[in-house]
C-alpha cells in the first residue's frame, strides 16, 4: 500500500494535503455535524469517554484465538456453530496494519474530497469457494436479554461494517455484502464468581449497504469548507451541555 502523507491537526479550508477522516469521525459528523466542526475544523473534541478495558481485553483474546485459526487455515469453533463451514480467517501479511486504528488501518484516498479514509478492522474472513472476503467487528457486553443489533442506537455498529467493506473494495478485494458480528455477553447468573467471567457467543450477520458513504463524504467535505458552523443539534447531549452552560454563565 502506498505511503499518503496527510496532513495533522484541523482542517483549513482549500488545503491542498490529504486530510485524514477516520471511520469514527465520519460516524460523528453523522450523529452531529456541530460536534464534527467543532472537532475537525476548529480542534474542540469532545470530552473522552472511559476506556472500556474489558471490551478491551474481550477484542485482544479473540484477536488471538482467531489467529490461531489464521495461520492454520482451519475454520473457527465459532463459525463452524452456524454452518459457515466454507468460511476461514482470512490470511495476508498486512492484517495487523489493518487492525491498528491508530497509526495503520485500511486506508484509501478519495479523489473528489481528497479526504484519507482509514478504519481498524477488528476481523477479515473468507470464503473459501467464493474468495470473497467477509468483514467481522467484535462486541461485549453483558445483560439478561439476548444480544442483537436491532436497537436504534445501534445504527453506529452496521456503519462501522459498512466503511469497512467500503474501504476493502476500494483496495481492490472482493467483498462480501454480508459482514458479521461476534457478540460476547457476560453471563452473570452463575451461582459463584470463582475469578472467572464466561460468556455466551453469538454470530450475527448483517447485511450492509455502504452507498451513503460517497455522499457523505461530500457532505463532510463541505461542511469543512465552510465558515458557518453548523445548528446545534437537540438529540446531542453534547450540544445540549454547550447551550446550559451558556445559560448559567450568564
Amino acid at each position: 500500500m502506498e505511503k499518503i502523507y496527510t496532513s495533522r491537526g484541523s482542517y483549513k479550508p482549500g488545503q491542498k494535503e490529504p486530510f485524514r477522516i477516520s471511520r469514527s469521525k465520519i460516524d460523528l459528523f453523522l450523529n452531529c455535524p456541530r460536534c464534527f466542526y467543532l472537532d475537525r475544523r476548529l480542534g474542540i473534541a469532545q470530552p473522552p469517554s472511559f476506556p472500556f478495558t474489558l471490551n478491551s481485553a474481550v477484542d485482544k483474546l479473540l484477536k488471538k484465538e482467531f489467529d490461531i485459526h489464521r495461520a492454520s487455515q482451519t475454520s473457527h469453533p465459532f463459525i463452524k456453530a452456524y454452518g459457515l463451514d466454507d468460511i476461514v480467517p482470512y490470511q495476508n501479511p498486512l492484517m495487523d496494519e489493518w487492525r491498528n486504528a491508530l497509526t495503520g488501518g485500511i486506508c484509501y484516498l478519495h479523489q473528489p474530497t481528497n479526504f484519507y479514509v482509514t478504519g481498524g478492522v477488528d476481523d477479515v474472513w473468507e470464503n473459501i469457494k467464493t474468495k470473497e472476503l467477509i468483514i467481522v467487528d467484535y462486541k461485549a457486553t453483558s445483560k439478561e436479554s439476548e444480544v442483537n443489533i436491532d436497537a436504534e442506537w445501534q445504527i453506529s455498529y452496521k456503519r462501522q461494517i459498512e466503511v469497512y467493506q467500503w474501504l476493502f473494495r476500494q483496495n481492490g478485494f472482493r467483498v462480501s455484502d454480508t459482514g458479521y458480528f461476534v457478540y460476547c455477553n457476560g453471563i452473570t447468573d452463575k451461582e459463584a464468581f470463582d475469578a472467572k467471567l464466561e460468556f455466551d457467543v453469538k454470530v450475527i450477520p448483517y447485511t450492509g449497504d455502504p452507498s451513503w458513504i460517497e455522499q457523505t463524504l461530500l457532505d463532510i467535505k463541505a461542511c469543512l469548507e465552510t465558515e458557518l458552523m453548523p445548528r446545534a443539534n437537540f438529540n446531542c447531549a453534547y450540544c445540549n451541555y454547550r447551550k446550559a452552560a451558556k445559560i448559567y454563565e450568564q
